[in-house]
């Protein structure tokens, strides 16, 4: 069943609003293992992706998010000399994996759910961006509108999907079954302010073991989508994982867009009044 939208609690006339809550994903101990695909194929009973095949990229066999892959885990080997972390100033390695567990964003400024025209997605009490699959129309505004290329269509039925950082799971106070799985704890689930605290701290310490490409990617308030709710540590640039650099939510643009669309219109209305006018006169 899908899940609906939420009714706000109140007590003594007052909202009652639980933190905002979102995942934290630190590449830097993920191993590839996969186990978060699974368990959120599992949890959420998403189809296969097809017969096994060999994309050429690595170990990865579902290249990317879709609907049936809310949980996606790349593989990117490089060559680039790195220290290990902790290891010491000498010990170079030649050849290395990058992995990271992908999913959804859930932004702070969710083009997404500003474009949605039936209602199907709506922003839950825990700040999480969930699709209501009864009520999508299939119209894929949303497809279009993501800035990560997150949000699908099945080809079945023409309806989106997405992760919903399992709300139903969350709702009864337990943790999404990726991270519950992560064997490393390589994806943390908790309160937003929380995780952001934990991931400074955790690029503080790899700075400091000498693993300077290590940064914090969707964490800025200040970025094109105000942040978002689930955000990485990542070991290079974000293009490196197939991420965009400079992400943001196109719907800020329509308010000037609509204003100049409604200048011109004006314009072009007062022109042909002048111009008719004109010609009575002439007439």
């Amino acid at each position: 069943m899908a899940p609906r939208a939420p009714q706000v609690q109140e007590e003594a006339g007052y909202p009652r609003h639980p933190p905002r809550m979102g995942f934290f994903t630190d590449t830097s101990v993920c191993i590839g293992c996969k186990a978060c695909e699974v368990a959120c194929k599992e949890w959420n009973r998403l189809p296969a992706d097809g017969p096994f095949e060999l994309t050429g990229m690595s170990f990865d066999n579902t290249t990317q998010l879709s609907a049936s892959t809310w949980r996606h885990v790349a593989f990117i080997e490089q060559r680039k000399p790195v220290r290990a972390p902790g290891g010491p100033a000498g010990d170079q390695q030649d050849l290395r994996w990058l992995m990271a567990s992908d999913v959804c964003k859930h932004c702070t400024d969710a083009a997404c759910l500003n474009v949605c025209p039936t209602g199907s997605l709506f922003r839950t009490e825990f700040g999480t961006v969930v699709v209501q699959d009864d009520v999508c129309n299939g119209c894929g505004y949303c497809v279009s509108a993501c800035p990560y290329g997150v949000i699908d269509k099945r080809e079945d039925d023409g309806r989106v999907f997405k992760c919903t950082l399992c709300y139903d799971r969350i709702g009864d106070g337990l943790i999404p079954a990726c991270a519950k799985a992560c064997p490393t704890e390589s994806i943390q689930y908790g309160p937003l302010d929380e995780l952001l605290e934990r991931a400074e701290a955790r690029l503080a310490d790899l700075h400091g073991d000498g693993v300077p490409d290590a940064r914090l990617y969707g964490n800025d308030p200040a970025d094109g989508v105000r942040g978002n709710g689930a955000f990485f540590l990542l070991l290079d640039e974000p293009e490196v994982y197939g991420l965009p650099p400079a992400p943001r939510d196109a719907t800020r643009d329509l308010p000037a867009m609509w204003a100049h669309a409604a200048v011109a219109a004006v314009t072009l209305v007062c022109g042909i009044a002048v111009a008719f006018a004109g010609s009575r006169r002439a007439g």
